[in-house]
């Protein structure tokens, strides 16, 4: 996960093209813009992030670093 790959996402696309990319990637096929990412799953990632970034920004009022701080938070736990 490449944060500077998410930030890029989420200043660029709607959440209606990401999900439309996360629709694509998953089927094996080639989203409308290009997705920073050693591979599939990489991408995936990415596409993931920006979509809950951009959903907790609209949902909350926050702004971007608020949101991501959130995010990384979130995936930290997960691993742990």
């Amino acid at each position: 996960m490449k944060i500077p790959a998410i930030k890029k996402l989420v200043e660029t696309q709607t959440i209606e093209s990401l999900r439309e990319a996360e629709e694509q990637l998953i089927n094996e096929e080639t989203p409308a813009f290009e997705i920073e990412g050693a591979d599939e799953g990489e991408k995936l990632t990415h596409v993931f992030g920006a979509i809950w970034i951009l959903n907790h920004m609209q949902d909350n009022g926050s702004d971007f670093k608020t949101a991501l701080r959130e995010f990384t938070q979130k995936v930290r736990i997960s691993i742990s």
